[in-house]
């Protein structure tokens, strides 16, 4: 009799399919919800990647450029009256942006705090606009297991129902919504996971980016302090 009850529960697993799309059909419509947010959730943090790692790749190259320039130039004023109108770098924004108070301002008296204030500004507004969208990777890898999490919880709970309502507690019964719940937990993984990676990653390049601004705006302060003498 046992035998014939094993053979049974062992022929309807076999018949359940445990296919990624199988999972999603069966589900609830709250366990269903958990994984529309967080598919939604991984292709907007994708998107966020593929965007920055361009972006930084862009900048790397034409900040090169503008460097090679600037240090081949006679004098910075020299330099800035030959730049494009339409550029596009975060460095020739900040040099640009300087230099044009500079050449405004009449007075020379405390030049050296007020370039250092202004870079501080400009440099600060650029790394704003590299961070634009960037917190969502952080918002994601922290909040991606949780609610996987909650969907986990449901889809057990949910299991449970169909055994005190079957009265059955094969694992043909189980495992279906067992699967659906491990499902939701490994789904909410595999969004945090990569969030929280390259989020570390992004986090480094803009220091990085941030240090190298920083360094150049010193060396511009004291260029521009010895040359408007």
């Amino acid at each position: 009799m046992e035998a014939d009850i094993a053979s049974q529960s062992v022929g309807l697993g076999s018949s359940v399919d445990f296919s990624l799309w199988s999972l999603f059909i069966r589900a609830d419509i709250i366990v269903k919800s958990v994984i529309i947010l967080l598919i939604a959730a991984s292709i907007y943090t994708w998107a966020i990647i593929i965007e920055k790692f361009k972006l930084f790749k862009k900048i790397n190259m034409t900040t090169q450029e503008f460097e090679e320039k600037f240090w081949k130039a006679r004098s910075a004023e020299s330099f800035y009256n030959n730049l494009p109108a339409n550029i596009d770098d975060p460095m020739s924004n900040v040099f640009k942006k300087t230099m044009q108070v500079v050449l405004k301002s009449r007075s020379r008296s405390n030049l050296n705090e007020k370039l250092s204030g202004l870079l501080e500004s400009n440099i600060e507004n650029e790394v704003n606009e590299l961070e634009k969208n960037y917190s969502f990777l952080a918002t994601v890898g922290s909040t991606a297991p949780f609610i996987g999490l909650f969907g986990t919880v449901w889809g057990i709970m949910n299991s449970f129902q169909s055994i005190a309502v079957s009265r059955n507690t094969s694992l043909a019964i189980v495992a279906p919504g067992i699967a659906e719940a491990l499902f939701v937990t490994a789904l909410g993984l595999f969004v945090a996971i990569p969030s929280t990676a390259y989020y570390n990653l992004i986090t480094s390049k803009i220091d990085n980016y941030l240090s190298e601004a920083e360094s150049f705006g010193k060396d511009l302060v004291n260029i521009i302090s010895r040359q408007v003498k």
